[in-house]
């Protein structure tokens, strides 16, 4: 061969070598700036007596296992933990307690995402419905339904007449301080069975016609957070199946929610750390995270 032809080949080949090394060798991987992680919300989102306690805002009773911690340290966000035990949705523009700012002060615009449950507590909802049906239960020794009775449908009609209009009040104010953010914004798991378990009623003294209505008022309250949630442009996060079987009924080391008495936290009716955990794996994998 020729010399000025053999150049030609050995400069080709060799060009084409460098190429190949150069596809072979891994380029650096592009470092991922973490989440600015804001928590808001009530205290199922603060895990109220779930320990250990933050005491950083012991007004809050707020628990450094709560979901939000737990997304925080599974994603490896930058999380602002302003959930506070009591919260309702007019606690997101003004302050819930002396010191205690507003919640959506947490939300900047460089906020990547916000979860929050809230509305439980808006008219007195859950607590004042657990407490009229176990009053109630307790007087009729479990027997009939002496809370539906005498409350028919004036809960769900709170529910309708103020809650709802709250919630999108209170989801839009989270998004005017971020309006690039993901917002996730879960649903309560469930706090009894859709029927009545006649065993329960030593752990949740609601008489058995009041089961089902107080697991009817629930699924209502959930249908508008998630209605609100949908209308403002945020994720809704469904427990309705996830958290079936998990109820306040349930043995420890299944249930998710602790019973109104014999239970293992001081806040009885409330997510205990299983429940935290089950709360943060289901938001992590509907929003795709982790």
């Amino acid at each position: 061969m020729p010399i000025p032809a053999l150049r030609r080949v050995l400069t080709a080949t060799s060009a084409a070598v460098g190429a190949l090394a150069l596809g072979l060798v891994p380029t650096p991987a592009r470092a991922t700036a973490p989440l600015d992680y804001a928590a808001l919300g009530d205290s199922y989102s603060a895990a109220s007596g779930v320990l250990p306690v933050d005491l950083g805002s012991p007004l809050c009773l707020r628990s450094t296992a709560n979901y939000p911690h737990v997304i925080a340290s599974r994603t490896a966000a930058n999380l602002t933990d302003v959930t506070c035990g009591g919260a309702q949705t007019k606690d997101f523009t003004e302050p819930q307690y002396p010191g205690v700012a507003p919640q959506t002060d947490a939300v900047t615009a460089d906020t990547d995402l916000v979860t929050l449950t809230i509305g439980g507590n808006d008219n007195g909802t859950f607590i004042n419905a657990v407490t009229a049906c176990g009053t109630a239960g307790i007087l009729s020794g479990g027997k009939g339904s002496p809370c539906k009775d005498k409350y028919g449908t004036s809960f769900d009609d709170a529910i309708d007449a103020t809650t709802y209009p709250a919630l999108t009040s209170a989801l839009r104010a989270v998004r005017a301080k971020a309006p690039h953010a993901r917002v996730a914004v879960l649903g309560y798991p469930w706090i009894t069975p859709a029927t009545a378990d006649p065993s329960c009623f030593v752990r949740l003294p609601v008489a058995t016609g009041d089961i089902p209505y107080l697991h009817a008022l629930q699924a209502h309250l959930n249908a508008v957070v998630r209605r609100a949630a949908e209308e403002t442009g945020a994720t809704y996060v469904d427990f309705a199946e996830a958290s079936t079987g998990h109820d306040a009924c349930q043995a420890a080391g299944t249930r998710w929610i602790e019973p109104l008495l014999f239970g293992q936290s001081v806040v009885p009716v409330h997510p205990n750390a299983l429940g935290e955990r089950q709360m943060a794996q289901r938001t992590m994998a509907v929003l795709g995270l982790g």
